[in-house]
């Protein structure tokens, strides 16, 4: 898969709805969705010769994907011992939202100074496409949720898509890929969706607005979203980053 391929996989929320262009993108995109809906578990083993079975690809092709899968922090690499699920934990969450919360408000700091009527009608086309989809994923299913994230991404992209730092835009856009496990718990196991489009509302009148503050600080709480939502829940304990075992 070329890095312009890779792009717009990342652009889309890691489910784009255009065919693959190459079988190793097909494998890509097939092993990332079952991951991130939890088809394969976090600390689950990923052997290649079981998933030239489930998958019906060669092994060359899922060792291309599986690769690519680790430079999304999704896959892990054991050296001659193959490749595993990623383990989720509190502990990589906090810290993914963390530096989630530095690029993110900075990045929307910057579009806020820079948008433009281009800018604005993106961000009003998008935030109606959000609600659309905020209003289907009460069914909590794996279709409204993979609709939800894409309208989602899609949302949050248009906010900063006038900062002027590139590679400020490609570090957020990778985190937002890494993330995405985490919000599908909160997203159907977490609060109803008004919740959600409530914090989504917030944003989108503060940034028509440009009141660039108050905006810092209503996204900083709705990416700490998740974080809340999986303690309360407790679905998920504290492991290790090494083994993913249970610390």
């Amino acid at each position: 898969m070329n890095i312009m391929i890779r792009e717009a996989t990342i652009a889309t929320g890691g489910m784009p709805s255009s065919p693959p262009a190459t079988l190793i993108e097909a494998a890509y995109r097939a092993i990332r969705r079952n991951i991130v809906l939890g088809v394969h578990a976090p600390g689950e083993k990923l052997r290649v010769e079981h998933l030239k079975t489930q998958y019906d690809m060669s092994s060359g092709t899922l060792r291309e994907a599986l690769g690519l899968l680790v430079a999304d922090a999704l896959v892990v690499a054991q050296g001659q011992r193959g490749f595993s699920v990623a383990p989720m934990s509190v502990s990589d969450l906090e810290d993914l939202v963390y530096l989630r919360a530095l690029v993110e408000t900075e990045a929307a700091r910057q579009s806020l100074a820079n948008g433009d009527d281009d800018w604005e009608a993106s961000l009003v086309s998008c935030f109606h496409r959000l609600t659309r989809a905020e209003e289907r994923l009460g069914a909590r299913t794996a279709e409204a949720y993979e609709e939800w994230e894409r309208r989602n991404f899609e949302f949050h992209e248009a906010l900063v898509s006038a900062a002027r730092s590139r590679r400020l835009l490609e570090l957020r856009a990778r985190l937002h890929l890494q993330a995405e496990r985490y919000r599908r718990l909160s997203a159907l196991d977490g609060p109803r969706p008004r919740d959600v489009h409530n914090e989504h509302q917030q944003i989108y009148e503060l940034a028509l607005k440009r009141d660039a503050d108050r905006l810092v600080e209503v996204l900083t709480k709705h990416l700490q979203r998740p974080v809340d939502v999986i303690l309360k829940s407790g679905l998920l304990t504290p492991v290790t980053a090494e083994t993913g075992k249970a610390a």
